[in-house]
């Protein structure tokens, strides 16, 4: 099909990957700041789930990392 007018160019798949997964990444660290304000609160449950929290974060980020969505190429 041929383009009508001013025709935008197009953006790799591959761009809207990486955008996702910078937005649930990001919001998962936005999380983290409410429980750092009320950290002194929440004492060892607070921690043991916070850290139940970062350890799925870090499992998440290294299997995207392993199936190879980060890289560009």
């Amino acid at each position: 099909m041929t383009p009508y007018g001013q025709a935008m160019r197009r953006m790799p798949v591959r761009f809207y990957l990486i955008a996702t997964l910078f937005i649930l990444f990001d919001i998962e660290v936005v999380f983290l700041y409410p429980w750092a304000i009320v950290f002194r609160q929440l004492a060892w449950f607070g921690l043991i789930e916070m850290m139940v929290f970062l350890l799925i974060l870090i499992v998440g980020y290294v299997y995207v990392w392993k199936k190879g969505a980060l890289e560009w190429d």
